[in-house]
Formats: structure tokens, C-alpha cells, sequence
């Protein structure tokens, strides 16, 4: 069941908001959230560096969340709203808390599993597949990560610079 137009874009910027949580604590910024009958149930961004735990994704997260709200494992009738395209791991969360769809904003070149490097989410070998919805927010979402990244970047440039100037 594909959502109305406006309720991707409102709940995409739902999980902007969570990116941004993310991005103030030096996190890359993505965000996602988890939505059943039109309310989100769960909420997440990533944490992967103040956790030192590679599973800290924010997918991870919303799930965890909308878990312990649903007192089950089972996320049927929910959908999933991320900033950047899942990567197989979450994936595999997604497929085995059967979630019904998936909107992701920006595609992951390097390690998108929702379509750009392959689709788990719709492969029929697995026992549940999800629909999958590219592009909400997409240059928001994309535009986002690419300002982190160019800001991470010219910190390094004016860390080294500081380095040689003190040598």
C-alpha cells in the first residue's frame, strides 16, 4: 500500500529531523523512523561512533524502537522512513520484522541493498519482501550527507595544515 504523497514527505522530514540529531553529535546524518496507521511508532539515527558499535544504525534503531512500542517483533503493517538507502544489514532487519514498505531518500552508491547495488528487500528467495519507495526527499536528503561530508573534510584540511605548521 503505497502512502499518499504527503505523507511521505511529512514523515521524511520526520526522519530529516532525526538526521539532524545525528549530524550535532558529529554522527553522519541519517535518520529514519517507523510509521504505523499514520503515527511513528519508532525513531532513530546513528550512533555507530559514540557507541563504537557497527550495528548503531539508525534503521536499527527505529526497529528497536517500534519493537518495544508493539510489544512484538513483528512490524507488519509498518513502514520505514530513512534519509539514505538501507544497507544489507538493515535489510535484514527490515525482512525479518516483516515491514510492508520502505522509503529511503538518497540511493547509497557504495552500499545501498534497497536497489542500487542489489534489492534484498524484494528478493523472492527470502520469506518476506518489502515495497520499495526511492527518492522522497531525495535531494534534501542527499544534500544533507553531502554537507556533512564537505564539513568533515575541511576540518581534516585545516587539522593537517595546524599539524604542519607546528612541525
Amino acid at each position: 500500500m503505497v502512502l499518499a504523497a504527503s505523507e511521505q514527505v511529512k514523515f521524511m522530514q520526520e526522519a530529516l529531523y532525526e538526521a539532524q540529531k545525528a549530524a550535532a553529535i558529529g554522527e553522519v546524518p541519517i535518520g529514519c523512523v517507523v510509521v504505523r496507521d499514520g503515527r511513528v511508532i519508532g525513531r532513530g539515527h546513528n550512533l555507530r561512533e559514540h557507541s563504537e558499535d557497527a550495528t548503531m544504525h539508525a534503521e536499527i534503531m527505529a526497529i528497536q524502537e517500534a519493537n518495544a512500542a508493539l510489544d512484538s517483533w513483528r512490524l507488519v503493517d509498518c513502514d520505514l522512513f530513512v534519509t539514505l538507502e538501507p544497507c544489507p544489514m538493515c535489510c535484514g532487519a527490515i525482512i525479518n520484522s516483516r515491514i510492508r514498505g520502505v522509503y529511503y531518500g538518497a540511493p547509497d552508491k557504495k552500499a545501498g541493498a534497497a536497489g542500487t547495488l542489489m534489492n534484498l528487500l524484494t528478493d523472492s528467495r527470502f520469506n518476506h519482501q518489502a515495497e520499495v519507495y526511492p527518492g522522497v526527499l531525495q535531494e534534501q536528503c542527499a544534500t544533507r550527507l553531502t554537507q556533512f561530508f564537505q564539513e568533515v573534510r575541511r576540518k581534516q584540511r585545516l587539522a593537517r595544515r595546524r599539524a604542519k605548521r607546528e612541525d
